[in-house]
């Protein structure tokens, strides 16, 4: 394999993602571990960036830009926060300590409402950089969904959901545990879940228990039980998020799975939306935050 020129890292609370770079920005390899940063203490990271990719540094040490939760006050260095509004990617990055050169990209914050995101930003800036002049609402699903309002390439303002890890918990750890398999999907129940609580988002609680009641009444079917559950709360986050959605150019991070579910949300309210690939985004904020970096 040719040395790469730079090392691009996505380094999240469950999973670390590398990708030897090239001068011109191809990637030369990809490759990905299950080291993320929940798992490792402070002495850890080092020697699980080195088990990624000890091998692509066999003709010397390379830079690596890194995004994600490594630069948390629990993970390797913590970078601290830019401030919205500003641009998704800041010049002020941080070292992280020990024998590798790895630049750490801060996480944006905003003072009122109370809010932080971390990894997001260098999606922001990849979709930017991706799709250049574009203004309107960026949509980022997960375990904490955001919603950012961008505008003349900056961040102007964002909300965070727990949605995700809401899902998380309520199907593995409540009463709906019962009723909430694995696997499984409905779309007509997916629909009517999403149209229930972005109507009446106060319903939310009350809805909830009706999953289990109509699975212990009706045996309602696992791939319903499951479809609603995610409908439900996929449906208020929409309705808490409306004043960001509503009439705007929207995208949304994230092709497939979650993404889609979230673009089939929007298209019932007459507000089309389009996907793009999570990766490229992540790929592309990397390379633009490298970009940055040597002309600074």
């Amino acid at each position: 394999m040719s040395a790469p020129a730079w090392i691009a890292l996505d380094w999240g609370t469950t999973h670390l993602r590398g990708w030897a770079m090239a001068a011109d920005g191809s990637v030369i390899e990809a490759r990905g571990s299950d080291k993320g940063m929940g798992a490792l203490g402070p002495d850890a990271f080092e020697p699980a960036l080195r088990e990624l990719c000890d091998d692509w540094l066999d003709h010397g040490p390379v830079p690596m830009i890194a995004c994600g939760m490594l630069g948390a006050k629990q993970g390797w260095a913590e970078a601290a926060y830019a401030s919205v509004p500003c641009p998704p990617l800041s010049s002020a990055l941080t070292r992280a300590p020990g024998a590798f050169d790895v630049s750490i990209i801060p996480g944006l914050s905003q003072s009122d409402p109370a809010d932080v995101m971390r990894g997001e930003e260098t999606q922001i800036a990849g979709f930017l950089a991706l799709n250049p002049g574009w203004d309107g609402v960026l949509c980022l699903p997960g375990s904490h969904s955001k919603w950012a309002h961008i505008s003349a390439g900056e961040v102007v303002s964002f909300r965070s959901f727990m949605t995700g890890e809401l899902f998380a918990a309520l199907s593995s750890h409540t009463v709906l545990r019962h009723s909430i398999p694995a696997e499984g999907w409905d779309e007509t129940a997916f629909d009517d879940g999403v149209a229930e609580t972005l109507s009446r988002p106060e319903r939310l609680a009350s809805a909830l228990f009706t999953i289990r009641a109509a699975d212990i009444l009706h045996g309602a079917p696992g791939a319903s039980t499951r479809s609603r559950l995610s409908g439900l709360l996929i449906g208020a986050e929409l309705a808490a998020a409306k004043p960001y959605w509503l009439g705007q150019q929207i995208g949304v991070i994230g092709a497939g799975g979650l993404g889609s579910l979230y673009v089939r949300a929007l298209a019932t309210q007459g507000a089309p939306a389009t996907q793009a690939n999570g990766t490229a985004v992540t790929l592309a904020g990397l390379t633009a935050a490298w970009k940055q970096r040597t002309t600074v």
